[in-house]
């Protein structure tokens, strides 16, 4: 699989230096080559859907309550059992070790699971979490926090973190404001904002029309019959 990944932001990343294992630099490069395409994707619920989302591009996805959004983000992402096509930069997923392809295309749930006791220990780059927090409005203290004492909302941005800080090209996010207060949303937005402006593709599932509004550049619509535009 390509060593490519995008820059993202919170701290200032050169992309060449991810894709070589090099460090962190304050160099701020933005690379959109990427694209992920699903054709025909469906499982035993949901389906066949099409799609395409290019890096640096944010498709907000609606739909009513279970037509089967979540579902469907978890089917591009392997972790739902799915019959149809999945490609990374012209790459079938199924020639990847999963693993790989879920650090490149990354699935965040609306409330994700949590394994062991102690936030930091979640956190495959402890550094790079770290100086995300306080985009998040995150005190630094809730790193070495037991998970049981985060709030629903502090989980949520949490897990944001865990995604972002392995630099995948596309993040797919179930609701990731959910359980937020307008404060902590407009840091997400915000956040989410300066990942697609330097290169990360994003598909988000969300019921607030506005929050589509504010964050997407295309909009989807998801109907028992598949995916549909939305106008803006």
């Amino acid at each position: 699989m390509s060593g490519k990944a995008p820059c993202h932001a919170g701290f200032a990343l050169d992309c060449r230096s991810v894709r070589q294992g090099g460090p962190w630099t304050n160099t701020t490069l933005t690379d959109t080559s990427s694209s992920l395409i699903v054709n025909g994707l469906h499982g035993r619920l949901a389906g066949p859907f099409d799609l395409r989302v290019e890096g640096g591009e944010c498709v907000a996805l609606s739909g009513p309550s279970g037509v089967g959004k979540s579902l469907l983000l978890r089917m591009i992402a392997d972790l739902e059992p799915a019959r149809g096509r999945v490609e990374l930069d012209g790459t079938d997923r199924n020639r990847m070790p999963a693993p790989t392809f879920r650090r490149q295309v990354t699935y965040v749930a609306a409330d994700a699971g949590w394994w062991t006791d102690i936030v930091a220990d979640h956190m495959a780059y402890p550094d790079r979490a770290r100086a995300l927090l306080p985009e998040l409005g995150l005190a630094d203290a809730l790193f070495e926090a037991p998970v049981t004492t985060l709030s629903t909302g502090q989980r949520q941005r949490l897990a944001l973190v865990r995604a972002i800080s392995q630099a995948p090209r596309f993040l797919l996010l179930d609701e990731p404001t959910s359980a937020l207060d307008p404060e902590a949303t407009g840091r997400v937005e915000a956040l989410l904002a300066r990942l697609r402006e330097q290169g990360t593709g994003l598909l988000v599932v969300t019921h607030d029309a506005a929050q589509a509004a504010r964050i997407a550049t295309r909009r989807l619509r998801m109907t028992p019959g598949g995916l549909e535009g939305e106008t803006p």
